[in-house]
């Protein structure tokens, strides 16, 4: 499986985000210049590098470090009616995962569990955007 990368750029004159995705094998085929314009180093401002999680939320779309997560429990199953985390890269006590951040409080990390489906309160579980470009979706469960 080739590494995929999702990189985040902001124009410094506009303040807009740009997000490219690229796998190693495409970086290592030509210069990131000739790739996309935003590896400019004038006109953007790189402000991330996220991992591919190699997962898909339930609608198929993949899931990156950074992105925001809504988890929709079963009520016959859970008292919690539904869950928004970010995804997180952490690599603590020798093993790195992608997890949620609030942690889930569950024996593996957070997105395995989530891609082994065992759980029956899950609903479904939805990227519904990221970080960047959203930043006010985590601030919103916080309240």
């Amino acid at each position: 499986m080739d590494i995929v990368i999702r990189y985040v750029f902001k124009h410094r004159a506009t303040g807009n985000i740009e997000i490219k995705i690229y796998s190693i094998s495409q970086l290592e085929e030509r210069s990131a210049q000739k790739l996309s314009p935003c590896f400019n180093e004038t006109d953007y401002e790189l402000i991330a590098r996220n991992l591919f999680t190699g997962l898909k939320d339930s609608e198929g779309n993949e899931i990156y470090g950074g992105d925001v997560i809504l988890i929709t429990y079963d009520e016959a199953f859970s008292e919690l009616p539904y869950y928004i985390g970010e995804v997180n890269f952490r690599a603590d006590d020798n093993y790195p995962a992608f997890d949620l951040l609030p942690w889930i409080d569950c024996e593996m990390n957070a997105l395995s569990w989530l891609k082994s489906e065992s759980d029956p309160s899950v609903k479904s579980y939805a990227v519904i955007g990221n970080i960047y470009q959203n930043p006010d979706l985590l601030k919103e469960e916080a309240q």
